[in-house]
């Protein structure tokens, strides 16, 4: 039988375990990954936090905000706007990839399970280094092109804006990217459900006219190809958005206008 291992501190430990609040009738235990790059040599490890309900917000968010005001002030994560408008505090809990903000405590059974999102590299805790996937969503030239620039308003039909509906909704908080096997193997070449979806926003704008370019450049065995619609993107976007039904449009667009992937 082949015996695997895995590579130095990748195993996760078992950390600190952190004061419980006295006099509370409502308690939730949350058992959150931590790892400090500063201290040398030591894996990543669950850290537990016993939180009072009862002097708390709803949300997975408001638990993690309290733990860092009240019990440990190390704690990072990236937070914003609080709303699910802004993609910061995208995350793993309870094993499936969403917005802290709007996952409600009440929803999860037991102990509440927090990661950073999965197969990125980690910058500290809940923080994931991002670099790399903004590299490609700036590789698709996320913006209008066209030939000349406009003189008056560029106008769409009820119809046309219609199609956008589904794709302009996408905050980039990339939890499709990361529940993606597809990416997880070949996030160095493969774009990714985030980024590709991105990419047919621009390509079903009426108004763009880079249309046979922009194809062009998704062209390669690597780029949009590796889709292999296993539907873990859409199954889990906190927006509710279809990013596999978003790849399969491109996938027909460039068969209608005869756009061949090379290699």
């Amino acid at each position: 039988m082949v015996q695997l291992s895995l590579p130095k501190n990748s195993k996760i430990g078992v950390g600190k375990t952190w004061g419980t609040p006295k006099k509370s009738k409502r308690q939730k235990v949350f058992k959150i990954y931590r790892w400090n790059p500063d201290v040398k040599d030591q894996p990543p490890q669950l850290d537990t936090y016993t939180v009072d309900l009862d002097t708390c917000g709803p949300m997975v968010l408001d638990a993690l905000i309290k733990i860092k005001s009240d019990l440990d002030a190390t704690l990072t994560f990236r937070r914003s706007c609080r709303e699910g408008i802004c993609g910061s505090c995208a995350m793993n809990i309870d094993g499936i990839n969403t917005l802290a903000c709007t996952a409600p405590i009440e929803d999860i059974k037991g102990e509440v399970k927090v990661y950073p999102l999965p197969h990125m590299s980690v910058i500290k805790d809940l923080v994931p280094d991002l670099t790399h996937i903004f590299h490609q969503y700036k590789s698709i030239k996320p913006w209008l092109q066209a030939k000349k620039g406009p003189k008056k308003e560029r106008r769409q039909s009820v119809e046309d804006r219609a199609k956008l509906d589904g794709l302009w909704e996408c905050i980039l908080c990339f939890c499709c990217s990361t529940a993606c096997p597809s990416y997880w193997w070949n996030g160095d070449k493969y774009l990714g459900p985030a980024i590709l979806l991105q990419a047919y926003r621009w390509l079903a704008d009426s108004r763009d006219e880079a249309t046979k370019k922009r194809l062009e450049d998704l062209a390669d065995p690597f780029k949009l190809y590796r889709c292999h619609t296993i539907l873990n993107c859409t199954k889990t976007c906190p927006k509710g958005l279809n990013p596999a039904k978003a790849i399969a449009e491109t996938k027909k667009l460039m068969v209608a206008n005869g756009v061949m992937a090379e290699g």
